[in-house]
């Protein structure tokens, strides 16, 4: 018997990590090559992680809800046939998968105390020494002093999973706050200190923990929700956020809509719906207006070329934004084809990383639970995120002077201020208006 090591692929383009969502198989379970092991998410999206080989679970490395990067070991299995082999430390090589980091106050090569001559450095506690490129990239985006946090990993190693529940509770170790213990003979080779010591800041409070009464339920957090919930914070953290809406008067659209629907249906086997007509006019107006298509960098703001429209789709536990590529270049029959397909792979767990990535604007449905206004959070790092309400029969004064029944709907605009500003984006909303008011069985076609 051999024992191989079972590592985290590469689900996707640009995936570096993912999360054990949950186990399919236990120690000692017999497996076939390509048999599914594990449920991994990556980037909201949920996928199976097969055996690379025939033969027995001898151990699982990884914990459900344990982040890991690409690569690292997420269980071993002892094949049918061959000799023993020695199994491979779960731990990620330094050039590969982690960086090697001194504990605070020590050198790097400081020679083991007691071991005359011995040049081997110092370890430090357990593996958390090592921290991997997710680990390394979440403490640099919130100034994460590590020195200072407590791992739950293997042998202390530090995880995603333990960032971002500091993170969320508030109570953030910032270098200078509360300098970690040094070795002894480090200690004695400081200079003594100053008789006048300047007063260092407090460290901040944690949050008081939230107690479960007799009768709460308590709903573990699963990768995707902490997923969504980290990409709304860092959303609302760095972009100032302003909104404005308009109401359009949708009346000719909606009876042609109407009107073509059920022939529709009956030629093409999907529902031709009054979303798909936004995302055409949102497309266009983008073309016409292509800074609503930037995004933020830092020193620079970038225009995106292409014109790739992100839509919500929400499940039962989760939200999933996938992308229609090239919308500006599809008819409404296209959008609305794919806007299908897109929602019934989301609520299947179907989606793959390619179908979410790239997206450069976000337009919501929000319109479909009833909902006449809503502020939408914008989908980092796009500047802009368009909610389209529900359509409702309202009394309007026409033109005339007269009252009529009119099918009104709000359109709600959330932007990003270090992009946007008001002018360009109330150009924007009157174009889309404008489209929407002109779509009737005389100027629009859906094919």
């Amino acid at each position: 018997m051999a024992i191989e090591n079972i590592k985290m692929p590469q689900l996707g383009e640009s995936v570096t990590e993912g999360t054990i969502e949950k186990w399919l198989v236990q120690p000692g379970d017999h497996v076939n090559k390509y048999d599914p092991l594990a449920e991994v998410n990556t980037d909201k999206v949920t996928a199976e992680v097969p055996s690379s080989f025939t033969g027995t679970i001898k151990e699982l490395i990884a914990s459900e809800g344990e982040t890991l990067a690409v690569g690292e070991i997420v269980c071993t299995i002892e094949t049918e046939g061959g000799d023993a082999a020695p199994v491979e430390e779960a731990k990620p090589a330094s050039s590969e998968k982690a960086t090697e980091m001194p504990a605070a106050g020590a050198k790097p090569t400081e020679k083991l105390e007691g071991t005359k001559g011995s040049s081997q450095p110092v370890k430090t506690s357990g593996a958390k020494g090592r921290y991997s490129p997710a680990v390394l990239r979440l403490a640099q985006d919130n100034d994460i002093d590590l020195s200072q946090v407590e791992g739950s990993g293997n042998e202390g190693r530090i995880t995603r999973k333990d960032l971002m529940a500091l993170i969320d509770s508030g109570n953030i170790p910032k270098a200078g706050e509360a300098p970690a213990a040094q070795p002894q003979a480090q200690q004695q080779e400081q200079p003594p200190a100053p008789k006048e010591t300047p007063v260092q800041e407090a460290p901040k409070a944690a949050a008081a923990p939230i107690e479960s009464a007799p009768g709460d339920i308590e709903i573990p957090v699963t990768g995707v929700r902490r997923a969504i919930a980290a990409n709304m914070l860092k959303s609302k953290h760095e972009a100032p956020h302003a909104w404005m809406m308009v109401e359009v008067d949708v009346t000719n659209l909606v009876q042609y809509r109407d009107s073509i629907k059920g022939e529709f249906k009956k030629k093409e086997g999907f529902n031709i719906t009054y979303f798909a007509f936004f995302v055409k006019a949102v497309s266009q107006a983008l073309k016409e207006f292509p800074m609503m298509n930037s995004m933020w960098a830092g020193d620079k703001i970038i225009q995106k070329k292409d014109i790739n429209i992100s839509i919500a789709v929400a499940s039962d536990s989760a939200l999933f934004v996938p992308v229609i590529k090239n919308s500006d270049e599809k008819s409404v029959k296209g959008i609305g084809k794919e806007v299908n397909e897109l929602a019934l792979k989301a609520r299947s767990g179907k989606l793959k990383s390619a179908d979410m990535q790239g997206g450069t604007f976000t337009v919501n449905n929000t319109g479909s639970f009833g909902s006449v206004q809503s502020m939408g959070i914008i989908n980092h790092p796009q500047a802009a995120i368009m909610q389209v309400e529900s359509i409702v029969k309202r009394p309007v004064i026409m033109d005339n002077g007269m009252i009529a029944a009119r099918d009104m709907v709000n359109l709600c605009l959330s932007l990003d201020h270090r992009v946007l500003d008001g002018l360009v984006c109330g150009q924007f909303l009157a174009r889309v208006k404008e489209i929407l008011e002109n779509m009737s069985k005389e100027n629009t076609s859906v094919y």
